[in-house]
């Protein structure tokens, strides 16, 4: 039975018994996701921008909101709730520190040398055409920004993870289905 004003539990990040710290980005989170206790990519584009993670770069454009929650959306609702924005939170700091290491000019921007550096430290082994097609993909006259490299970094991340699962022997090499193909490069 709950007593009044101590309801069961707590919600996720929010203090679940009294005197308990309550996590601290439960507060962005709480701040534009509303009641469903959960966010979108215009709610996360909001939540970045308010928390400062990107830093002095420009803040997160929509498309690499919608691409970051494809990457942990395990649900396929197109939203996160407060475990999943913890996740996303880690591992976009650990992209942001490694920008930051990488980008050797102090720029804010990396360019396909550096990338390439980058990428490799990840335990991608990607051809140098490969790097050539991501640079391209993803720069403005050869210069990628943090927030495209967040956004190659989320793909990267999703498409391995996709191919992953299909290479149960881990040669290196899958059979796709046509349609299995499309659903695997079109939810991220």
């Amino acid at each position: 039975m709950a007593y009044p004003g101590q309801p069961y539990g707590g919600a996720p990040g929010g203090p679940a018994f009294p005197g308990q710290a309550q996590d601290p980005l439960y507060d962005y989170f709480a701040a534009v996701g509303g009641q469903d206790g959960q966010i979108d990519a215009d709610e996360l584009q909001r939540c970045l921008t308010q928390s400062g993670i990107a830093g002095s770069y420009k803040p997160f454009n929509l498309e690499t909101c919608r691409l970051m929650i494809s990457m942990l959306d395990r649900d396929m609702s197109g939203t996160l709730g407060f475990n999943e924005f913890k996740e996303l939170w880690a591992v976009v700091n650990g992209w942001k520190q490694h920008f930051v290491s990488f980008d050797s000019d102090g720029s804010g921007t990396v360019d396909r040398q550096e990338l390439e550096k980058a990428l490799m430290t990840m335990g991608f082994r990607l051809s140098p055409q490969a790097v050539t097609a991501i640079t391209k993909r993803y720069s403005t006259q050869g210069k990628i920004a943090f927030d495209d490299y967040i956004a190659c970094c989320v793909k990267l991340r999703a498409l391995t993870e996709c191919f992953r699962r299909r290479d149960t022997t881990q040669q290196g090499f899958v059979n796709f289905h046509y349609d299995d193909f499309i659903q695997c490069v079109m939810s991220i």
